[in-house]
This record gives C-alpha cells, structure tokens and sequence, in this order.
C-alpha cells in the first residue's frame, strides 16, 4: 500500500549520510518505497540507526497510509538503486567533479523519465550536468536538516532543465509534505544559506573576538530573532519594526544604520584557539548528552513548533510558492 496522493512510487537515495537519511526517512514516512545505496560498507547499518532514531518523531508528526521501515531496501550499487525509481535524490560530498561522475552515473541508470535531483547546499546545477545526456532532467533539491521534518526545500534549475522537470519536482516534493521554494536564477549558496552564512560568520568573529560565548549568542537567538522569525521571517519582522509606517518608515528611520561597520561580513580565520573556543564551547552546552539525545530533542520541539507555524500560517496564506 502507498501514499496514493503522491505522484510517485519510489525514490533513490544515492548517499547515505546525514541529508541522505533524513530524505530516506521523510520518504518512508510518507508511504513510499525507498532504495539506498552508499559506498561506505557500514553505510546499511548507519542508515537504518538513523531511521529508527528519527521514526518517534515521525510517528507524533503522523505517518502517511502504508509508511514503515520496511520499505527501505539497501543496494548494491548505484545501478541498482536507480532501478524502476521516479526520483533519484543524490547526497555525495560537496565536490563538484565527484558529484558530476557520480550525476553521470545515475543519468545512465535511471529510467528516461525520471528525475534526478541533487541536495547540494551550494554547487551550480548547470556545472553539476556538464556530463549528463539528459541535463534537462536535472534540479538541484536542497533540504535542510532534519530533512525528515523540515519543509523547506530549495529547487533551482540549471540551463537546460526543462520547465516540466521543474514543475513535476516542485509537485514531487510538495507530495511529501515539503514547502519547495523555486530559486529562479542560479547562484552560489543559492538563498536560505546564504542568508544562514552570513550570522554564521557574524557568529565566529563575536566568539573569535571574545564577544560572547557560544552559549550566549545560541541564547541571542532562541531568545530574540529565531522567535519571531519563526513566524515572519526577516522582512515582514523589519515590516513590523516600522510601527504604522511598516517598512517604508523602518527603512528610513533605521536605514542609515546600514552604513556603520558593525558586522564583519568576511570570515574569520579558524585558528586552532577558534576551534578550540567552538566546539569546546558546543561541547559545553550540550552537557554530556550525545547527538543522537540531542537530535531527539530538537525533533521533540520541531514537532510542535510546526504546528505552531501552520496554526499561525497555514500555507503561507495561500501562496502557493511561499513558505
């Protein structure tokens, strides 16, 4: 039995990581048959740990009619991952020329009409076709992690991916409960990260410059931004910041700020003593609780936090290409 509303039946998982069973996990949820392979020997045994650690939650999220485990079958190869799947989700490590031979490799084996999607946080999809005989099959399907229950999913096409290819991947995603947001123009980072890059690096320089502790700037924004952002995100909260004036009167009270050097906006060097001061900070706050614990724990809020953010927000209103 399968997720009838889903416009397919079986999804690829070509590397098994942290992305790659977070996509087996949403799949499987969803009631759909799911076939993995990855080249690392434990690479089974890793994925099925992870799946079951992640099904709690996705049991009081609510599991699609026909969904379990079982449903996952383990391959031996890429060749036969691809066998008879609809989508084919590739997860390998960011480096272009290993993702392009292996992109080749599934463009060869899946059926002609499926389609092929990499989970790239970053690399261009027209770069990452460059030796595909059918480029015009390929998106790139950014997640974010957890992918399991985290709806947002980037789709950005290259030159040649048709508009059928992006239309029937956005139709494929929502299917499985995702929210695709369709990145028109290919850039680097595309938009969701760079956005997270830029407080990322923010972040290092304040402990690099003993500003504030990990833990403290993690409090800055479970605190502050992260909770209204959950909501609004970034413009609308800016929009509010405005007061009746909305926007217009936030941007030409506080628009001068602007031009102040109070961010760095360039990366610090990681130095050992910034890698030391990071993780021994993260190794603090997370108070001898392993990863595994800590996951469990953030699926825990995840879990209610979306249905806050649906409550407040079902569907963007409506919108169908907003999150």
């Amino acid at each position: 039995m399968t997720n009838s509303s889903s416009p397919i039946k079986t999804l690829a998982i070509v590397g098994t990581g942290v992305i790659g069973a977070g996509w087996a996990a949403r799949a499987l949820s969803q009631g759909l048959d799911v076939k993995a392979y990855d080249p690392d020997p434990e690479g089974e045994e890793k994925l099925r740990a992870a799946i079951a650690n992640a099904w709690p939650a996705l049991e009081r999220k609510g599991l699609a009619p026909g969904a379990s485990p079982d449903r996952l079958a383990y391959a031996s190869s890429v060749e036969a991952a691809c066998d008879g799947a609809d989508l084919v989700q590739e997860n390998a490590p960011e480096r272009e020329a290993l993702k392009q031979d292996l992109l080749a490799a599934i463009d060869a084996a899946a059926k002609p009409e499926a389609i092929i999607a990499s989970s790239t946080s970053g690399l261009l999809p027209t770069r990452l076709a460059a030796k595909l005989e059918r480029p015009e099959r390929l998106v790139v399907g950014h997640p974010f992690n957890p992918v399991y229950l985290l709806p947002l999913v980037e789709i950005v096409g290259g030159e040649k991916t048709s508009d059928a290819t992006i239309a029937r991947t956005k139709a494929i995603y929502k299917s499985i409960g995702m929210r695709p947001l369709h990145i028109k123009r290919e850039i680097e980072g595309f938009v969701a990260d760079r956005l997270m890059e830029a407080l990322w690096r923010e972040a290092l320089w304040l402990v690099n410059d003993d500003v504030a502790t990990t833990e403290e700037i993690d409090a800055a924004v479970v605190y502050g931004c992260g909770l209204r952002w959950s909501l609004m995100g970034t413009f609308l909260t800016f929009h509010l910041a405005g007061g009746e004036g909305g926007m217009r009167h936030m941007l030409h009270q506080f628009g001068p700020a602007l031009k102040l050097p109070w961010t760095k906006l360039v990366a610090p060097e990681l130095t050992g003593e910034l890698i030391d001061k990071v993780a021994g900070g993260c190794e603090e706050q997370a108070a001898g609780r392993s990863i595994k614990a800590l996951e469990r724990r953030r699926d825990d809020f995840l879990i209610e936090l979306l249905a806050l953010v649906s409550k407040y927000w079902p569907e963007a209103e409506g919108r169908p290409n907003a999150i």
